[in-house]
């Protein structure tokens, strides 16, 4: 407690585009190695840049998600620096003028077991081109992969509002949420399309900023918590043993769950940034802020109100089932199908339906089982058609088999006992022969009362309404 760890991230998103940013050649994920690089993109002589509009479009995109201001003149600049996966010796990138300033996330931030939100101010979000990829798996020599060069990324800058990793990764996981939301990036981590830098520092409280060593190219959240972890502790111990701490570069090696020293940590000034002398200043106008802003859906914080609002939903519901686009989708197609109320709806998409995706690992998008037919088992459960067992059991076999739930109602007799004299024959016969749980009920144990309700369940096999076994239990041992 006597430190606290302070943090700002930088994301990379690459923007869901077909062509790149100054070029058209793809940017499809897998092609073969220097297949989708054109003379623009390997920096042939005489070559030149022409920027396209679909990135910029994306860019405002996010701006407006995030109540930015949108830069109606923007400048594009040379980094220049020298690797060799970066053809130009310089990338196009933009500096004093982005397009995006601003602008703030919410996110729920865990706090001594509890959870509050917070809102994380952003600085910027700038375009730019990112680099080839060096390949190193190649019997001792290393290759250049240029498919990557010139394809469209929105840097995104929070302030150092985060305070410790787990902050940080709720901050991550909400800005990943909001990208794939408004359909500017697809969010494959594991293929590049998301990637965060933290910048990670430690100081007494309410002392002034110390200095910062950033982890680079984070590609999971898993990763990304244990890699800040690990970094505040080396620099705690550092400085309680009297050291200092000097500003860097670190990779996180999951193997050994540490970080590593890359290189010193350049300065702006080190990259030599100028205005690029190819490329005129970008103009965004008025109407297109406007025609952007017209095909923007719904937002994740509009929507939860509007959860709670017009279905009834607790906050947290609220929350959970907006989680993702798709969740909040796949939640309102429930409703509709099943014509019961939400509530039920959302137990069964947060229960059930959560349990078996996570299971699988599976996103909702790919749910084995869909809105109609999760709503058909749902309107059962409602109207009485189908005990809550008899639907898990429905809802099992469904997912297992790919099979519609009425045919597995059908084919396995899953129908409730509505007969209530055999129900009463049912809880006659379990009271008479558990005659001591009987009376530790009438002395004052409820414990005993709930072990007779699963023992008529279970002679029923679960066709019983719990509902009416509780009546008639209750009922007779009253007298």
């Amino acid at each position: 407690m006597a430190w606290e760890v302070v943090v700002g991230i930088e994301t990379h998103a690459q923007l869901r585009t077909r062509s790149k940013i100054f070029s058209a050649a793809a940017t499809a994920f897998g092609a073969p190695p220097n297949t989708q690089a054109s003379a623009v993109d390997i920096a042939l002589p005489g070559t030149l840049p022409v920027l396209n509009r679909a990135p910029v479009e994306h860019a405002i995109r996010f701006g407006l998600a995030i109540g930015a201001t949108i830069s109606r003149r923007s400048i594009f600049a040379r980094k220049n620096y020298f690797y060799p996966d970066l053809p130009k010796g310089y990338q196009i990138s933009q500096y004093e003028s982005p397009i995006v300033q601003g602008g703030s996330i919410r996110i729920l931030a865990p706090h001594l077991g509890n959870e509050s939100e917070k809102t994380i101010q952003l600085t910027r979000a700038h375009l730019e081109e990112d680099a080839g990829k060096s390949l190193h798996e190649m019997d001792g020599m290393s290759g250049i992969d240029l498919n990557r060069a010139g394809t469209p990324l929105l840097e995104i800058v929070s302030e150092p509002d985060l305070r410790g990793a787990k902050e940080a990764v709720a901050y991550a996981r909400a800005l990943h949420a909001l990208v794939v939301w408004i359909g500017i990036c697809d969010g494959n981590m594991q293929e590049g399309s998301f990637r965060c830098d933290a910048n990670v520092s430690v100081r007494r409280p309410g002392t002034p900023l110390g200095t910062r060593c950033e982890i680079k190219n984070l590609n999971s959240f898993r990763f990304m918590e244990r890699a800040i972890e690990f970094e505040a502790r080396r620099q705690i111990e550092l400085l309680e043993e009297g050291g200092r701490i000097e500003q860097e570069t670190r990779l996180y090696d999951a193997e050994r769950d540490e970080t590593r020293s890359m290189r010193t940590k350049e300065d702006a000034q080190d990259y030599r940034y100028f205005p690029d002398p190819d490329l005129l200043p970008l103009v965004v106008t008025q109407d297109m802020i406007e025609r952007v802003r017209q095909g923007l859906p719904e937002l994740p914080e509009a929507r939860r109100e509007r959860f709670v609002r017009d279905y009834g939903l607790p906050a947290y519901d609220a929350r959970v089932l907006t989680a993702s686009r798709a969740a909040a989708d796949y939640f309102e197609a429930l409703v509709k199908a099943s014509g019961v109320e939400p509530k039920l709806c959302a137990n069964w998409q947060m229960g059930e339906l959560a349990a078996a995706l996570n299971r699988e690992e599976r996103a909702i998008e790919d749910s084995r089982i869909s809105p109609d037919d999760l709503g058909w088992i749902v309107k059962q459960v409602a109207s009485g058609e189908l005990t809550g067992k008899m639907a898990k059991r429905v809802f099992d076999v469904t997912w297992d088999r790919g099979e519609a739930p009425q045919s597995v109602v059908e084919k396995e007799g899953l129908k409730p006992i509505s007969d209530a004299a055999a129900v009463e024959k049912l809880v006659d016969e379990v009271l008479a022969a558990n005659a001591k749980q009987v009376e530790d009920y009438r002395a004052g144990k409820e414990k005993a009362f709930n072990s007779l309700v699963g023992q008529v369940m279970k002679a029923s096999k679960g066709k019983a309404h719990p509902a009416q076994v509780n009546e008639l239990l209750r009922r007779k041992l009253a007298r």
